[in-house]
């Protein structure tokens, strides 16, 4: 079949949703208990009609003004697309400006992933549904000013790396308890892992889980196209995917490609502990025996 003209191949997505449950049941005891969380970054708003159509309403996004965008325009109506395809079709306008409106589908649960920029919260805060990348309480500040009681998840930084955001793993606890003197829902905890193989993401996902346990949180949202049965076998309840529900990104218009570097060496869980857990180390202390590698998670 010809992919619709939002660049959504209705076969292939359903092949690729059905592909994606049958990693998660793989994984999980109790796969019903993950959410999945279609990430349209990059991708044209009718991929969010598709999701919808497929019954993914959870929808999640990255930049700000790209969110803003697709609300409006699903309030607007739908174009001809791969979600025309999948379901069926939806015909009626709203006049109003960045209003949830999806005119017969059901309405999208919007989840803002990107960094939180505090001179963007006043156009997110009337749409977005969840704040899942939470790391200074000014943020959060800001969210709450906006929209008390909202819903936040706290990333925590489980890579070590520059730029990535979140909150050192010692820092969580009282992050955590600062959001909640700011009058916002805090939910869970987020992590992205970090680059490579799936299993290096393992010991950072599982701090997350004990984190969250420790501190009577339900919302575990870590896991993405690549490493996520590691994540939903290390007690994920949320995850994130784009590329692997949608295909290949097109590139960002101005930016060019980064051309794929060499294939990496498959990595062991002693190799990933060496290889980067700054933050990690530094939360459990120089001992192995302390890693959350070392312990059964469902002991903790």
């Amino acid at each position: 079949m010809t992919p619709a003209p939002g660049g959504i191949e209705p076969i292939g997505f359903t092949e690729r949703l059905d592909g994606i449950r049958r990693r998660i049941a793989s994984a999980s005891d109790d796969p019903a208990s993950v959410r999945l969380v279609a990430v349209t970054k990059g991708f044209g708003v009718d991929a969010v009609r598709t999701a919808l159509d497929a019954g993914l309403t959870d929808i999640g996004e990255n930049y700000a003004d790209e969110l803003v965008a697709k609300v409006r325009e699903l309030a607007a109506g739908p174009e001809a697309g791969a979600g025309e395809v999948v379901g069926e079709i939806a015909a009626e306008a709203a006049g109003q400006a960045v209003v949830p409106a999806t005119g017969g589908r059901p309405e999208p649960v919007w989840h803002f992933l990107g960094a939180i920029q505090r001179n963007k919260v006043a156009r997110l805060a009337p749409v977005v549904s969840c704040w899942q990348a939470v790391s200074r309480v000014e943020e959060g500040r800001a969210i709450a000013k906006r929209r008390p009681g909202a819903m936040v998840l706290v990333q925590v930084d489980v890579a070590g790396l520059a730029g990535r955001g979140g909150t050192p793993p010692d820092q969580v606890e009282g992050l955590v308890a600062a959001l909640r003197d700011e009058d916002l829902d805090v939910a869970g905890l987020m992590a992205v892992g970090p680059p490579g193989p799936p299993e290096q993401a393992r010991a950072g996902f599982r701090l997350v889980s004990i984190l969250a346990d420790r501190l009577d949180l339900a919302v575990r949202s870590m896991g993405m196209s690549d490493d996520l049965e590691v994540a939903v076998s290390e007690g994920s309840t949320m995850v994130r995917l784009g590329r692997a529900l949608f295909g290949q990104r097109p590139p960002r218009p101005g930016h060019a490609e980064t051309p794929p570097g060499p294939p990496r060496t498959p990595m062991t869980a002693a190799g990933a502990h060496r290889a980067g857990w700054g933050s990690v180390q530094a939360f459990w202390g120089p001992d192995p025996a302390l890693h959350p590698l070392a312990m059964p998670r469902t002991t903790l």
